[in-house]
């Protein structure tokens, strides 16, 4: 199918955009469906703490993993190919999770889901950013972001809603119906486009080096608070450094080693070259640090609400949609908005909009805090997501070769996976320790016994914070659940300011940004 290469919305561009916006749409929002639902699934299935954590773990892994690899072989075999075969295999797991009926079922079939979405979310943006130019664009961007954003903050409430009152098991089912609507839109109206500048050729050494370096580095950081980063809690030695290690080796390794098949003239799987462009190095670095920060408030404020301010899943997905609604108005607004102003203004008044929003949160969280003005922060923060994530994505992309636009999308999206991990393991490390510190001081400030505030302190931190909703429903436990309460609003104060700083700093990184996207030529 050709490529149209006008800049105006045409419906069959619009059925385009809508077949990759609900492509996408479905991966982010079946992240969000399971992490509200998980609670649930741990007591029918019976999952340990450790299956839980491999449930989120496998999917991220492989994710991870693949992204650069998958993004490539779009670029070399065809993007639409690599969209419905991934589609195909994101639906059939999908099925497969929602009839498991153990954990090593469910684990598996996360694990080839991640594959599925590893699959669709770099052939969604390479070919977007190969069939969009101009002011189509700048609509295309906007939609394709507001989905990211959007639907990372309806899943909790569909998560939620499925989880009290239908079944788990539909928050995988739900995908099998919306992914056919897709599979239609790819075959009827997805146009085909794929790199022909190069002779096709595999790089294997480059596929097993990339997989292995991204998934030790994103294993290390997800587990560390599992394992333990040096040791376990029982005194065993933990495979998290040693993993770690290996997988920073192994992406060194990776340079190294496309830099030479590079230089012999031999087929790469990363064109290295592409970091010259100081548009994509800029921008992929304030990607990895924005996807850093924005991670902070979607991890603390769950755990804050359903544990310490009485909110059940339901509720909290209720006030996390705020957040979608602020993403999917200022969206709309964005096209008209471009004619006004460039693109990297959108981008950095969306990044400053999210920090002050997260900042705003840290500095007003209490325990009478109103639920009015968390959702005033929310929504903020939605409208600063829907500003910068689609923009900032296609700044990045500005001056990247439509035919290499398959690997800088995998490229991309594999360095903010990266940096959703390390908020995973650095923010989620200091909201636990600082719970951990706070509820012992706490507790014996108001004379608990040694031992018995070590037991409740161990409790607290274990569970994260979801333990006080069961300490502040005993009686005669007031006291000590209201210092256990205290503790983790200042813990939760404490990471949502580090990650407004980190949404700060994700703003100056983009100072090298170019003010618009050039409308970039159509691949064949």
């Amino acid at each position: 199918m050709a490529v149209d290469k006008s800049d105006q919305m045409t419906p069959t561009r619009w059925a385009i955009l809508l077949s990759l916006g609900f492509g996408v749409s479905i991966v982010i929002m079946d992240a969000t469906i399971v992490n509200v639902a998980l609670p649930v699934v741990m007591k029918d299935l019976g999952l340990t703490g450790s299956d839980a954590q491999w449930l989120n773990a496998a999917y991220a892994l492989v994710f991870a993993a693949l992204l650069v690899t998958v993004g490539r072989l779009g670029d070399l075999y065809g993007r639409r190919r690599v969209f419905l075969l991934g589609m195909l295999v994101f639906l059939a797991s999908s099925v497969v999770a929602g009839l498991a009926t153990s954990a090593a079922m469910l684990i598996g079939a996360r694990f080839v889901q991640g594959l599925g979405a590893g699959m669709i979310v770099p052939s969604t943006l390479s070919t977007l950013n190969a069939v969009f130019t101009g002011r189509s664009r700048t609509i295309a961007f906007a939609v394709w972001g507001s989905a990211i954003g959007g639907m990372a903050a309806i899943g909790p409430l569909v998560g939620g809603w499925l989880a009290t009152d239908v079944s788990w098991r539909w928050a995988f089912w739900l995908n099998i119906p919306v992914g056919l609507l897709v599979m239609i839109g790819i075959v009827r109206v997805v146009p085909e486009t794929k790199d022909t500048s190069v002779v096709v050729g595999t790089d294997v050494p480059g596929v097993i080096l990339s997989a292995l370096g991204m998934g030790g580095i994103v294993f290390a950081l997800i587990e560390g608070s599992w394992f333990g980063w040096w040791r376990s809690a029982d005194g065993a030695l933990s495979p998290v450094p040693i993993v770690g290690v290996l997988g920073a080796l192994a992406l060194v390794s990776f340079v190294m080693l496309e830099l030479r098949r590079s230089r012999a003239g031999r087929p790469v799987l990363v064109d290295l070259d592409l970091f010259r462009l100081r548009s994509f190095r800029s921008g992929i670095t304030a990607a990895l640090i924005v996807a850093f920060g924005e991670f902070g408030l979607l991890f603390t404020l769950p755990l804050l609400l359903q544990g310490t301010l009485g909110f059940n899943s339901l509720e909290t997905g209720w006030v996390i949609l705020v957040l979608a609604v602020g993403t999917f108005l200022i969206s709309g607004t964005l096209p008209q908005l471009s004619k006004r102003i460039s693109q990297r203004t959108i981008v950095r008044v969306g990044l400053a909009l999210e920090a002050v929003a997260v900042g705003g949160l840290a500095l007003t969280l209490s325990l009478t805090v109103p639920t009015w003005l968390i959702a005033v922060w929310l929504f903020t923060y939605g409208v600063g997501v829907g500003m910068a994530t689609a923009q900032l994505t296609s700044l990045l992309l500005a001056d990247v070769p439509v035919n290499e636009s398959g690997q800088a999308s995998g490229l991309q999206s594999a360095l903010r996976q990266l940096g959703s991990a390390l908020g995973v393991a650095l923010l989620g490390g200091v909201l636990v320790a600082d719970l951990a510190a706070q509820t012992r001081e706490r507790l014996n400030t108001i004379g608990m016994p040694g031992a018995a505030a070590e037991q409740l302190t161990a409790a607290v931190k274990d569970s994260a914070g979801i333990a006080i909703a069961g300490l502040q429903a005993q009686p005669g436990a007031e006291a000590a659940a209201r210092a256990a309460s205290e503790a983790m609003i200042h813990a939760s104060q404490l990471t949502t300011g580090l990650a407004a700083l980190a949404l700060l700093i994700g703003l100056l990184a983009t100072l090298a940004l170019p003010k618009s996207a050039g409308g970039a030529a159509s691949a064949h």
